[in-house]
């Protein structure tokens, strides 16, 4: 239930080339045959998806594989640096926001692709066709639901299983590919941060940059486009950086290497701090590509190892007991798994409390935001239209509409910005508290007659997967503004003639209203309903584990039953063969136990 199993799910990969080295360290073998046998061991008790979790860790480990996220606000050039780094323009870029879902670049023997759907399984796809599933403008919003992208390429500097994520840049006006960056945060090992000299480093990059830290140890740092400042503004800028992050880190953050990756694509410049930024990450791969990789590998053998042995405690248990008493347990456990979802209501109106506060903080949010804009808009409206001639009717109706449709983005679109922002804090939020509630609902099941779930302790991890994506995009406003019929033209046509504009000027500042009024509640809507589908996903998750309790009771009950008819020796070889196993996965998942 950890991050380490929707990681394997995000990052699922064939084995590709990596360095025998690497490939053959004594930790990373060590691991790998652990997983491994920890997998054959579920297997037996058939468990599958444990089998299937411990063996996707495995194959991460066998290749040595840590990821490297390379993220920035919108713009900053992050393709451009992964480009230059790997030596290749394997990653689309463009002077629009390019990047929509996080996109690997890995090693291999020759430049190729591959596109992971979210329905399915890997198709291989040419080089050159990238772009076709990654950028915003061929795949707006992720419309074709990619769930990964892998580039292949022969680059020395990912041969020993250092691997590049590109991720959406945040802060453009597709949010939904900041969205995809933040929930990506969990499943990386480190991150070089791109960020700039014109303009110098945003809140948002800030927020962000303290976000990773709390998940990964190592950061690196680029100041990109260091060729567009003068030698002034850059040394500006960068103090200006430094400043900022160790205040947010409170702790020193190390060099920022000053690099402009189209000096380095098109061979020219000086270089500026480019070897030293290759050397930083090769020492990144040399000092702590095993430690990432190790730790991955121990969060996996923890969690897998814990599964198990949960799985193995029911398994005697249910030797043990007379068959009688486990059926009566197995019927009482599941009677108070029943009484369990009925007081999950309770749970629910927990969340729906948190929901409500939600609502009314975007709703008062809300009100107070049209009670200051809708005179500024009304006048500005005015103006617009008594600066211009009137022409006849139905060319004012248009010039009346279309000015209505410039007001409003003029004060809808800063403000969805920065009420977006607000959503996604106030969300982040809330997710974590939906996690922690259900947490101590399950405590209380544990306390309450359910002692099995005591042996999950992670049970619900706030990375598991229950943050929704937003769905939120600052679209254009579509509205014909032309007359909808014949007759409507010909009405205005009249209105004109006899001087009734006045008709027109009205229809269009309701319009102007109906343009206010419902987008500004757009970001409001996208979060409470991401709210709603998280909760509605915590609850599944909920309900899934409780009913896993009893599957894993039941299926222990049913080998019992066949142990006992083969008479006491039987169940005596069963008892030591289950001591012998928890031995086993104690000293391969928890060797401190």
């Amino acid at each position: 239930m950890g991050a380490d199993s929707k990681e394997n799910s995000l990052l699922e990969n064939p084995v590709a080339s990596v360095s025998d080295e690497q490939q053959g360290s004594p930790e990373n073998s060590q691991g790998e045959s652990a997983l491994l046998r920890l997998a054959e061991l579920a297997e037996e008790f058939d468990a599958d998806q444990v089998a299937g979790d411990a063996r996707s860790v495995a194959e991460r480990v066998s290749e040595g594989r840590f990821y490297v996220a390379c993220i920035g606000q919108f713009k900053r050039g992050k393709s451009s640096v992964l480009n230059a780094l790997v030596g290749n323009s394997v990653l689309p870029t463009g002077v629009v926001p390019v990047t929509t879902v996080p996109t690997i670049v890995r090693y291999g023997s020759h430049a190729s692709a591959r596109v992971r759907f979210e329905a399915g399984g890997w198709t291989d796809i040419p080089v050159r066709t990238v772009d076709e599933y990654v950028s915003e403008e061929k795949n707006p919003e992720n419309a074709k639901h990619i769930a990964a992208l892998e580039i292949f390429v022969p680059s020395p500097l990912l041969a020993t299983g250092m691997c590049f994520v590109d991720t959406p840049g945040l802060g453009s006006v597709f949010t939904g590919n900041t969205e995809a960056t933040q929930a990506f945060i969990p499943h990386i090992d480190a991150a070089l941060v791109v960020i700039g000299a014109d303009p110098p480093l945003a809140g948002e990059e800030l927020v962000l940059v303290e976000a990773v830290s709390q998940h990964v140890q190592d950061l690196i740092i680029a100041v990109n486009k260091s060729d567009r400042t003068t030698d002034a503004e850059r040394a500006a800028a960068v103090a200006f950086a430094r400043q900022q992050l160790e205040k947010r880190l409170q702790h020193p953050v190390g060099p920022l290497f000053e690099v402009s990756a189209a000096e380095q694509l098109e061979h020219r410049g000086t270089g500026r701090d480019w070897r030293k930024l290759v050397s930083s990450l090769n020492q990144l791969v040399e000092g702590s590509g095993r430690r990432l990789i190790r730790a991955a590998c121990d969060r996996g053998l923890e969690r897998i190892s814990e599964q198990l042995l949960a799985i193995i405690t029911e398994e005697r248990e249910a030797l043990q007991r007379p068959i009688e008493d486990s059926e009566r347990r197995i019927a009482a456990l599941k009677q108070t798994i029943a009484d369990a979802e009925r007081s999950m209501r309770e749970l629910g109106y927990l969340f729906m409390a948190e929901q409500q506060r939600l609502s009314d903080m975007f709703v008062d949010r809300h009100k107070a935001f049209f009670a200051h804009v809708l005179p500024q808009a009304d006048q500005e409206f005015d103006a617009a239209l008594t600066s211009n001639a009137y022409g006849l009717g139905p060319s004012h109706r248009r010039r009346a509409f279309h000015e209505a449709q410039g007001v409003a983005r003029r004060y809808i679109l800063p403000w969805l910005k920065a009420e977006q922002e607000e959503a996604e804090k106030q969300y982040r939020r809330v997710a974590l508290r939906f996690v922690e509630m259900a947490n101590e609902f399950l405590k209380k099941l544990t306390d309450a007659g359910i002692p099995e779930l005591a042996r999950m302790p992670h049970a619900l991890d706030p990375e598991s997967g229950f943050r929704v994506r937003s769905h939120f995009t600052l679209m254009e406003y579509i509205e014909v503004a032309q007359p909808a019929s014949p007759l409507r033209w010909l009405a205005d046509l009249i209105l004109g003639l006899v001087g009734a504009r006045t008709i027109i000027t009205n229809d269009a500042r309701e319009f102007l209203l109906r343009l206010l009024e419902t987008n500004s509640i757009r970001a409001q809507s996208d979060i409470l309903n991401r709210v709603q589908e998280s909760r509605g996903k915590l609850e599944a998750e909920i309900r899934k584990l409780l009913h896993e309790v009893s599957r894993i009771a039941e299926q222990a009950l049913v080998r019992a039953k066949k142990v006992r008819e083969e008479g006491a020796p039987a169940v005596q070889a069963a008892l030591q063969r289950l001591d012998s196993l928890e031995q086993e996965v104690r000293a391969l998942g928890l060797p401190g136990t």
